[in-house]
Order: C-alpha cells, then sequence, then structure tokens
C-alpha cells in the first residue's frame, strides 16, 4: 500500500454565504416597527498551511475533496448569521501550489506559512442594513455569495540542505541510515528506494538534513524510471553529493561514465548548475572498489569535484563527509539573503477606473463583465420584484446604463452581465435618457409614487387646492 505521495489533484470548495434576512419588527400596538432583518453569515475559507508533522499528501490523494461550511442565514430581530467555519489543511513543508495549467500559485516553505486555496462567499444584507431614508421598509434582502470552486494541484519538493543523488543501488540509502538515524529500506537491487528519505546529521556544531532520493538513470530528465519523482525533489537542496558504486558488476559502467550520466540530467533538468558537488566514491570496502576508486579520483579531482572515498558498510570515511557537508552547508545558509517581513503593497485602483466593461459580441448581444455588476447579480433574489428593482438602480448609479448608450445599445437589445457559462441575460429598457425627467419635489420619486398611498393622497389634495385656486381666480364680482 502506498505510504508516499508527492503529488495530488485537489478539489475545494468554499462555503457559499448565508443569505440575508427580510424582516419587520413587530410588538404590541407596534406592528410595524421598521425593518429588521439581519444579515448572513461568511462562508469559510480553504486555507492551505505548513505543518512540520505533515510529510506527504497521502491523505489528499484518498480524499481529494475538501469543503469549507457555509454561513448561516440572518434572522429577525437583527440577529447576524453565523460565519462559517474556515477549512485548514496541512501540507508538508515545500508544497507548492499550481492551477490547472501548471502555474505556480503559492511555494508554502516554513512551519505556518499558509495560503486561502478557496475563498469563502459574502452574506448577503438583510434588509435592516439595507434601509434607507428613501427606502424605509425594504421588501427584500440580498443573498448569499458562493464560495469559490477550484482545482488545484499539490506537489512536495523536499526541503533538505543535502541531496544525494546517483543510480539505483549506488547505495545512498546506506549511506544516509549511517550519517542519520534514518531506516529507509535497503536491498541488493535497483530502484530500491521509491519515496525520499530525509534524516538529520550533526557535526559539531552544524545541524543538517539529507535527503536520500529514488536513483537516477539515462533520460530521467524526460519523466524515464521515477523521472521528476526524483529530481523533483533535488531543487530545493543546497548541496548534490554524487554517490558513485565503486563495486558495479555491470561491465559497460564506472564511476567516471557514471558521473557524466547523472551531471548530464541534472543539466537538462535545468536550475542546479549552481549548487555545490561533492562526490563520494562508494564501497571500498570491496577489493575491487578500492582500487577503482584510487584509479578514477584523480581524474575527478582534475575536474574540480572535492572527492571523498567511503564505505556505508565498514563506516570508512563517514566523519570526514560529514565535516565536508557541513562547511557547505554553513556557506550556503551565509550567503542566503536574510528575510524581511512582508511589506503591505498598496494599489489603489485609478479615479477614472468604472470597474466594468461594455463589449458588444458577434450575435448582437451586449455583455458588461466587471466585479461589482456580477457581484450584485449574485446577490439579487430575481423572484422578488423590488430586489430587481434595487439591483437596476444600483446599475444606472455604477454607470452601466451610460456606458451602454456610449455603445449603442437601444431598448429591446439584449444584455448579459457575467461570464458566458454562468451570465443573466435580460432584454434592457433605459430608465434614464436625460435626468431632467427624474426632477420633483425633495424626496419624491416619480417611478414608486403608485406604490406609495401617502403620496398620491398628497397629490390629490395638492389637485383639489389647485382646482379651488383656480375657481377662485376666475371669479368677477357683480
Amino acid at each position: 500500500m502506498t505510504t508516499f505521495v508527492d503529488r495530488v489533484e485537489l478539489h475545494v470548495a468554499a462555503g457559499n454565504g448565508g443569505h440575508g434576512c427580510a424582516s419587520v419588527h413587530r410588538e404590541k400596538f407596534k406592528p410595524l416597527g421598521g425593518p429588521d432583518g439581519g444579515n448572513g453569515g461568511r462562508g469559510g475559507d480553504v486555507i492551505l498551511t505548513v505543518d512540520q508533522s505533515v510529510t506527504t499528501l497521502l491523505d489528499y490523494h484518498h480524499s481529494p475533496h475538501r469543503k469549507a461550511t457555509a454561513g448561516k442565514p440572518g434572522e429577525g430581530g437583527n440577529r447576524s448569521g453565523k460565519d462559517g467555519q474556515d477549512l485548514v489543511l496541512p501540507v508538508p513543508d515545500g508544497t507548492v501550489v499550481l492551477d490547472k495549467a501548471g502555474n505556480v500559485l503559492a511555494d508554502l516553505v516554513g512551519h505556518g506559512t499558509s495560503y486561502v486555496a478557496a475563498q469563502g462567499g459574502r452574506g448577503g444584507l438583510g434588509n435592516a442594513a439595507l434601509a434607507s431614508a428613501r427606502r424605509k421598509a425594504p421588501g427584500f434582502a440580498l443573498l448569499g455569495e458562493p464560495g469559490d470552486l477550484r482545482e488545484i494541484v499539490l506537489e512536495l519538493k523536499t526541503v533538505a540542505d543535502v541531496a544525494l543523488v546517483g543510480y539505483p543501488s549506488a547505495g545512498k540509502s546506506s549511506l544516509i541510515s549511517v550519517l542519520s538515524a534514518a531506516k529507509p529500506k535497503i536491498a541488493d537491487y535497483p530502484f530500491t528506494t521509491l519515496v525520499p528519505n530525509l534524516g538529520v546529521v550533526t557535526a559539531g556544531s552544524t545541524v543538517y538534513t539529507i535527503a536520500d532520493v529514488p536513483g537516477l538513470i539515462p533520460g530521467a530528465s524526460q519523466g524515464k524510471g521515477l523521472g521528476l519523482e526524483f529530481l523533483r525533489h533535488v531543487e530545493r537542496c543546497s548541496v548534490l553529493v554524487q554517490v558513485l558504486d565503486t563495486a558495479t558488476l555491470e561491465s559497460e559502467r564506472d564511476p567516471v561514465s557514471d558521473l557524466d550520466v547523472i551531471e548530464e540530467e541534472l543539466r537538462q533538468y535545468g536550475g542546479l548548475d549552481n549548487r555545490p558537488r561533492i562526490v563520494v566514491l562508494n564501497k571500498i570496502d570491496v577489493p575491487d572498489g578500492k582500487d577503482l576508486a584510487e584509479m578514477v579520483r584523480p581524474d575527478l579531482e582534475a575536474r574540480g569535484y572535492r572527492v571523498f572515498e567511503v564505505s556505508a558498510v565498514a563506516h570508512i570515511g563517514l566523519k570526514e563527509l560529514s565535516y565536508a557537508l557541513a562547511e557547505l552547508v554553513a556557506q550556503a545558509r551565509a550567503a542566503k539573503p536574510k528575510e524581511e517581513a512582508t511589506r503591505i503593497v498598496i494599489r489603489p485602483k485609478a479615479v477614472d477606473d468604472t470597474g466594468f466593461t461594455v463589449t458588444r459580441e458577434a450575435d448582437g448581444l451586449y455583455r458588461v463583465r466587471g466585479e461589482k455588476p456580477e457581484r450584485w447579480v449574485r446577490q439579487t433574489d430575481f423572484n422578488n420584484d423590488e430586489a430587481v428593482g434595487y439591483l437596476a438602480d444600483r446599475l444606472n448609479r455604477l454607470g452601466v446604463e451610460e456606458e451602454l448608450m456610449k455603445a449603442g445599445a437601444r431598448g429591446g437589445d439584449g444584455v448579459a452581465i457575467g461570464p458566458e457559462e454562468n451570465a443573466v441575460v435580460f432584454d434592457w429598457e433605459p430608465s434614464v435618457m436625460a435626468g431632467a425627467e427624474m426632477l420633483g419635489r425633495r424626496g419624491e420619486d416619480h417611478r414608486l409614487e403608485e406604490a406609495r398611498p401617502a403620496a398620491q393622497r398628497r397629490r390629490d389634495r395638492q389637485a383639489e387646492r389647485d382646482e379651488a385656486q383656480r375657481e377662485f381666480d376666475d371669479f368677477e364680482p357683480f
């Protein structure tokens, strides 16, 4: 059964926002006490957080669908709904978050580093929050927004100071088992190591981590053998150790040719040219291995490599190798720039930025795209006429109607708000042509007069007064 997974596809769903409540306060002798509908709760986020106790993505391999809880709807009595609970997903140190196209979204390195993979939806406003001087008792509330739905890819790149690279059965697992307390699987057949193994080494005052990763063969940079599953775990290491087998039974192989093959694969993979190298000639406890190591050592040193002859089985040369690695790790850490506190960059929008666009498509449909218009559409209950009117007022104030007119739209033309797969389409009827017809007495709006009996009674009384004034003006004394 698989116990280590370093790449998974994860489907995350944030919680939906709770709907706002449309309610009217009622009590004895006060049946219509004003709106008191509460706001809906915010939906929970899906957050990826680095946890040092987690070393594999196995849990997400078995359960790739994760969802946060939704916010609760608002209630009467100005009671807001409860926010949804965030879903925190622990991931190993060194996890890279990518989208389906392979673009890097986040690189999670360091305990506690987090990334919001899916944002929870906003809660809808209740009618108490929508009340204004012009709309004293709204009979509607806003709907909660849906949470984000995303498909992401998690890739684990081992975080270690030293990486042991080499052919299968070169003795990498044996070496890490004697340098540290790690207990990898060791056998005399190729590809014994199928997953990276980490160990902690103490050399003097320096403590560093060492990784034994799956064996490398020609064509690994193109995916042959364990291919990229191996090379991915080398990227973060500061020092590379070339483990060469001096006692191989394959006649066509020797340490120098093995080194050339490994270096070529690392070169084709890219990004590893600047890493310091150390060459380890392993298995010198075998008589032929000792002789071969002495033969190839001058050639390797002539190429500029530091060469160590060791035997993991006989524990020969391990102390010198351990301290040499500690020295290189200390140099790499000293050369690394100090981490600075994350700077908060504020990028205000331009003053003339309307926040939306209006385009005319080939079929004559006008499409409106923008964060605000699309969010307002998602929050609107289209079964409530008053809510639809409120949406029309908001779009008008934002300038959508004016832009539609500039784009050449006329009454009856089709208008879509949102993307093609999830848009609201309607026949546009402009409500404001010039603005002068909207003028009236302060605090009145002729679009709402039919639904306001008090306004109708005022007009009737004014008409009676006007009629009486005309009769008085027409009166002629005898």
